[in-house]
Parts: C-alpha cells; sequence; structure tokens
C-alpha cells in the first residue's frame, strides 16, 4: 500500500521513493513546502550547526534552471548530444516541485566534517519522510549535476556540496516495492568476538 499514514510506524514502514519521471500534480503548495522543509531541518546536528542547506526552485525558475544546467553541461561534456541536452533540461523539470539540498559543513570546527555531512544526509531523508507524511511522494536524486562545481555554483559556494536533487509530487502510477536487504545480512549482534572475520 502506497503511503500508509494510518500510523507513524506504518509511515515508516511503507515509505518508498518514487521515480521523479512518474510523478505528478499535484505538487505540494508553497506554504507545504516550507512546512516540509522546517520539519526536515529537524534532524541530529552535533554541535548546533545547521550543516546544510534547502534551496527551493519555484516553478517559474526551473525552466531557466534547464538551459543553465544544458550550458553547463557542453561546457564540461563538449561531446554531449542533442540527447543529452534534453535529458539534462528534462531533470530539473521532472515532478512538480524541486528542493536542492545542499551539504554546508562549518570548516575548521572540532565537530567531525564526517559527522556534518551525515546530518546533511540525514536532513535529505526526513525530507522524504515530510512529504510522505502530507501525502506526497519523494525522489532523492544526485547524477552528474551533483558533483559539478559550476551546478553547485548555481545554489551555493564553494565549501558546499549538493547532497541531493529532492523531486516531490503525486505518483503518476503504482509505486513498486524495491529489494531489501535480508536482516540475517545486514542485523548482526555484536559479542568479543565479532569482528572482520566473523
Amino acid at each position: 500500500m502506497f503511503n500508509d499514514r494510518t500510523t507513524p510506524l506504518s509511515l515508516l514502514q511503507t515509505r518508498r521513493s518514487g521515480k521523479p519521471r512518474d510523478m505528478v500534480a499535484p505538487g505540494p503548495s508553497p506554504e507545504q513546502l516550507h512546512e516540509m522543509v522546517a520539519i526536515a531541518a529537524r534532524t541530529p546536528d552535533h554541535g548546533k550547526l545547521a550543516p546544510w542547506r534547502f534551496v527551493i526552485v519555484p516553478d517559474d525558475a526551473r525552466p531557466a534552471l534547464a538551459k543553465k544546467l544544458v550550458e553547463i553541461q557542453r561546457a564540461e561534456k563538449p561531446d554531449c548530444s542533442a540527447r543529452d541536452d534534453e535529458a539534462a533540461a528534462q531533470f530539473v523539470t521532472q515532478a512538480p516541485a524541486l528542493v536542492v539540498v545542499l551539504s554546508a559543513p562549518v570548516i575548521p570546527h572540532k565537530i567531525p566534517l564526517w559527522e556534518q555531512e551525515l546530518s546533511a544526509g540525514a536532513a535529505c531523508m526526513n525530507l522524504l519522510h515530510a512529504a510522505h507524511a502530507m501525502g506526497f511522494v519523494g525522489g532523492w536524486l544526485t547524477g552528474w549535476a551533483a558533483y559539478s562545481n559550476a551546478v553547485r555554483d548555481l545554489f551555493g559556494d564553494v565549501s558546499q556540496r549538493i547532497a541531493g536533487f529532492v523531486f516531490i509530487g503525486t505518483p503518476g502510477r503504482e509505486l513498486e516495492e524495491r529489494p531489501r536487504g535480508e536482516l540475517s545480512e545486514i542485523v548482526h549482534q555484536w559479542n568479543p568476538g565479532y569482528g572482520p572475520d566473523r
């Protein structure tokens, strides 16, 4: 069952990511998006540093972002084709809503960089949970654009990195359950003999 919100536990047990290309309207209103971001910011944050930023891309700005992405792709990948241009433009215009989440660590600081980066990942996850709790579906993508400094510069500064493009909307098709790791393979109980040779 998609997005069972009858109890907090069922919401967590049934959460699934949606493919942004399959998302349709309605998407969240600007007020709902801001509420989702406020929830996403309630994430573990050692040192109270808020080492993440959220950039909401409004509908009327997404064509301009698509154009910028195509320009950057052409500059970084001179051999790209018209199909690549189309894919880059489509990437940021798919789904009704887009929030770009940035890892924005405070450096130097006594809180390790790794912990701050983990917090940014947790913020992305909280954003997905908030979207589901409000009756929408979310999808967290990266791709080449997430690792491009020129794309990053559209949203933040040199000290930051794109943690993900989070798309939010209504599922246009049945969500498929993905394979999950067997608990026997991913959950272990520690004992004095536990280690790499277990």
